[in-house]
């Protein structure tokens, strides 16, 4: 008992000490000079927690990019020690090929032990892992997978099929409840989660077959057990994002929430994720240690091209298949979710793609890559889609190198957090006119693309900027022009909104969804392979 009487008070007085009193004492002590920024909330310059909050909220680049519009603030502070940049100059100083900025301490936070592609800090380890997978993810050879993802996206149309309706009247806007037969989101998500996971490790889950996303889970122990692959992996991003922007305690706030049952919950949901990236990684190396010779991601990172070994340690390879299928499925769901809801509000952009692509089409039921590639519309609608809601809109943190850099022409102290974000990017009325209407044809003209693209950055930019984008236009291209000429859709009402939330990227709600057969086209039968 007379332990517990003292233990408690000098809890309470280190709290306070570390959550109260220090951040106040430094706030006026200013280190680093950064208290002459205008900051997002009164508490700002003194604890992390407001930015959390924000975060909390669902959108938080969209209120940043606000509170940059409102305050005239061309730089915000957003927490004691970090900085959101609101002019577009700032890109290339953060991001660019020659920046001196690094990755900041959320990606050590939230990586593991063996640090993955996209998490990494160190640039000479980053540039390893780049020239050993940048191979892998060039074009030239996305194209010899292209009937990877072909056959995926005709299972996709085959579960579609089954579910068509008849034709909308031609009177009508609105249909009948029992007539929204797809969550269009929640296919989307299976198509992507087939599509990467068939293309990083040759392996075919059949969640498209039986329209969820079960799939095996492995722990350590070799045990395995059913799991909800999306489920899960949305879990882990929600979660995380609420706390982690509070690097220094990160850890004990995410203790203290798994104290309330709701986020012991979620925490519980998002705990199968790391045993299903372990399934998938074990099966597949599995496979190449009993021989099997097979072109996908999962190869490059065994030998180089000349078949020498890399003989990587096994948590380096975990972490890297766990980062391609993580976001390869994320991402690229998000952007065809968006792009076909911005699509179906907008019925003359959606008939100048759809005369664009029946053009090109054939006999085919599925678009050949070669042949939609390089069709203006169709990559302008994909573009202006991912511009004006970015799947990763918020900015990305970076830190300054210990000597401290010129961002926005502001020498910024070393080892201070800064970002912007793609969305205050996207929307800028400087580079991109009435940011807020979606218009593929500003993207028509070769000069205004070449003026607006280095301001367009769903992938980042730089260095770092997101080694998948091949995957993904791959996918989108031949998913988007194969839907637009297939099927006809209709969304619930001209009222309904599609719900989002920002984690690390974009979390959708459901998107019912009525489609029907096109009956000006060819029917058509699809072609599906047997296996992998």
């Amino acid at each position: 008992m007379g332990i517990a009487v003292l233990t408690f008070p000098l809890v309470g007085a280190y709290l306070a000490i570390v959550w109260l009193i220090w951040p106040i004492v430094n706030y006026f002590r200013d280190p680093k000079g950064l208290r002459k920024y205008q900051s997002l909330f009164f508490l700002s310059g003194i604890t992390d927690l407001p930015y959390c909050y924000v975060s909390s909220r669902g959108f938080r680049s969209k209120s940043i990019t606000e509170a940059h519009k409102n305050l005239n603030a061309p730089i915000l502070r957003i927490g004691p020690n970090n900085l959101s940049f609101g002019d577009v100059s700032a890109i290339k100083d953060i991001y660019g090929h020659s920046t001196q900025c690094i990755k900041d301490l959320k990606y050590s936070i939230t990586g593991g032990p063996h640090p993955n592609i996209f998490d990494v800090v160190d640039k000479r380890k980053h540039s390893e892992k780049r020239k050993r997978l940048s191979a892998a993810f060039a074009i030239k050879n996305l194209v010899n997978w292209e009937y990877k993802v072909a056959d995926t996206t005709a299972r996709l149309l085959h579960a579609f099929d089954q579910r068509c309706t008849a034709p909308l009247p031609s009177n009508c806007t609105t249909p009948a409840k029992d007539e929204l037969t797809i969550d269009f989101n929640h296919w989307i998500n299976l198509f992507t989660i087939e599509a990467i996971n068939v293309i990083a490790l040759s392996s075919k889950l059949g969640v498209l077959e039986q329209g969820d996303d079960l799939v095996t889970a492995q722990r350590m122990d070799k045990s395995t057990y059913k799991a909800h692959y999306r489920k899960a992996q949305n879990k882990a991003a929600f979660a995380t994002s609420h706390f982690v922007w509070d690097y220094q305690n990160f850890h004990l706030l995410t203790s203290i929430s798994k104290l309330f049952p709701r986020w012991r919950r979620i925490w519980g949901d998002a705990e199968p994720w790391k045993d299903v990236i372990y399934h998938q990684t074990v099966t597949r190396l599995n496979r190449y240690q009993n021989g099997e010779k097979l072109d996908d991601f999962f190869a490059s990172l065994m030998e180089t091209k000349s078949g020498e070994p890399y003989n990587l340690e096994f948590g380096e390879i975990l972490g890297d298949v766990g980062a391609v299928i993580d976001a390869g499925a994320d991402t690229t769901a998000i952007a065809l979710t968006q792009v076909m809801e911005l699509l179906i509000r907008h019925p003359a952009h959606l008939k100048t793609l759809r005369e664009e692509v029946d053009a090109v089409f054939e006999n085919e039921t599925v678009a050949l890559f070669d042949k939609v590639r390089n069709l203006p519309f169709l990559r302008a609608c994909l573009d202006e889609a991912m511009r004006i809601i970015p799947p990763t809109s918020a900015g990305l943190p970076r830190r300054t190198p210990p000597e401290g850099a010129m961002i926005l022409g502001e020498w910024i102290p070393g080892n201070t957090s800064v970002s912007m974000t793609a969305y205050a990017t996207h929307h800028d009325p400087n580079v991109f006119l009435n940011p807020e209407e979606f218009n593929p044809h500003r993207w028509m003209d070769p000069a205004e693309r070449k003026r607006m693209e280095p301001y367009f950055i769903p992938f980042s930019t730089g260095g770092r900027g997101c080694i998948g984008r091949n995957i993904s236009y791959l996918e989108q291209t031949i998913m988007l022009a194969s839907l637009v000429h297939r099927y006809e859709f209709a969304l619930p009402s001209p009222e309904w909104k599609l719900e989002r939330f920002e984690a690390f990227n974009l979390l959708m709600g459901k998107m019912p969804m009525k489609i029907w057969r096109r009956t000006d086209v060819p029917k058509g039968d699809l072609a599906i392979s047997s296996g992998i």
